[in-house]
């Protein structure tokens, strides 16, 4: 337990001492109360993610451990890594059908059955964390969000973040544009799409499996994470490439799923602890992933024989290009996916002239030679 886990826990416990305190003095009139106050509550949460996995895991984990702690006890929720309850890419069907309260995952599993869901993690060139966090909270993000899970009854938020992610492991270098064509990668999200424009074979596969297929030539290439996550899969065993930049997610948003029943009927108190646990992630576990990620980055090329490169000029080019045309063909697919394109794309303009301006120019003068 850390020191700041501690003090937590501390306060939490003598709250709990001095309301029983004030309880026991109130009489005979604050009986109900006190009933209420010493009920006890167990959810289920499923993930998508193998158990205590280094980055969405840890965080998935930490969630459920604050809850119960801020909670003194009262509310708990046991975790089901993927595959224990129900499998990795179940979990938005289980909690819409109530097999659970809540899980914890990334909303561009669900491409497929929700085609706008992939803004919400990321999209290719798109907005970095801390500028996705601010369309969220501040930009009508979070509205649209839940207007297009409504039909689900879900109820999403953010739950954690693992930063700017990696462009993927190969196995072979990429030398040109030619060396896409035919390459089986896994790359969920409007990244596969745009890497199939390119000649590439976009293969969907969940987490738990990626090592093996990238071992076993299911796969060419996969990307994952960043590097503290994905040096934990084992991906550098068998593949030594590792491409930067990760052009298909500037962002790692988890996604918190909610039971909207489930969650409207939770006493307020308990409402407010998982949702503000959930917020509390997005800066902690931002602030996690990017510590982490440079200190395994530099065991990866150290240690590991790992080298990082980054994607030649053309590639880059051609995914620009291809990125372009496929957000335009998704904004006309239906209405609210093209309002949430506009919002999306609205937010990157607002926000990108400020983050060149205080970040991009800052780190240049900061980082020049000399």
């Amino acid at each position: 337990m850390t020191d700041r886990e501690a003090d937590t826990k501390a306060r939490w416990t003598r709250r709990g001492l001095l309301t029983a305190t004030a309880a026991a003095g109130a009489g005979a009139l604050a009986a109900p109360a006190i009933a209420q106050g010493s009920e006890t509550l167990e959810w289920k949460m499923v993930t998508s993610w193998p158990k205590n996995l280094p980055g969405p895991g840890v965080t998935a984990q930490r969630i459920a451990d604050q809850v119960g702690l801020m909670s003194g006890g009262r509310f708990t929720i046991r975790l089901y890594a993927a595959g224990e309850l129900v499998p990795a890419l179940g979990v938005f069907d289980a909690v819409s059908a109530g097999t659970a309260q809540m899980a914890h995952t990334a909303s561009f599993f669900w491409q497929g059955k929700v085609p706008a869901s992939v803004f919400f993690t990321a999209i290719p060139f798109g907005l970095l964390p801390h500028e996705h966090i601010a369309w969220i909270e501040r930009g009508g993000g979070q509205e649209l969000w839940e207007e297009l899970y409504a039909p689900f009854g879900l109820k999403p938020v953010m739950a954690g973040n693992t930063g700017v992610q990696m462009g993927g492991w190969y196995k072979s270098e990429l030398r040109d544009l030619s060396s896409l064509k035919g390459l089986k990668i896994r790359m969920p999200g409007l990244g596969g799409e745009v890497m199939r424009r390119l000649g590439a074979t976009p293969v969907g596969l969940p987490p738990g499996e990626l090592f093996q297929a990238l071992q076993s030539g299911v796969l060419d290439a996969t990307e994952f994470l960043g590097p503290w996550s994905d040096r934990a899969m084992g991906f550098h065993k068998v593949a030594k490439n590792y491409y930067t930049p990760g052009f298909h997610e500037p962002n790692g948003t988890g996604e918190a799923l909610f039971n909207v029943e489930a969650l409207n009927t939770l006493p307020e108190e308990f409402r407010a602890i998982v949702l503000e646990a959930c917020r509390a992630e997005n800066g902690r576990a931002l602030a996690e992933s990017d510590w982490e990620n440079a200190g395994s980055l530099q065991l990866l090329q150290e240690e590991d024989g790992v080298t990082v490169r980054p994607y030649p000029a053309d590639i880059l080019s051609a995914l620009r290009e291809a990125t372009a045309v496929v957000l335009a063909e998704f904004a006309e697919k239906d209405a609210l996916g093209g309002r949430i394109y506009e919002s999306h794309k609205a937010a990157k303009d607002r926000l990108a002239p400020w983050s060149d301006v205080a970040m991009r120019r800052f780190m240049a003068a900061r980082d020049a030679a000399g």
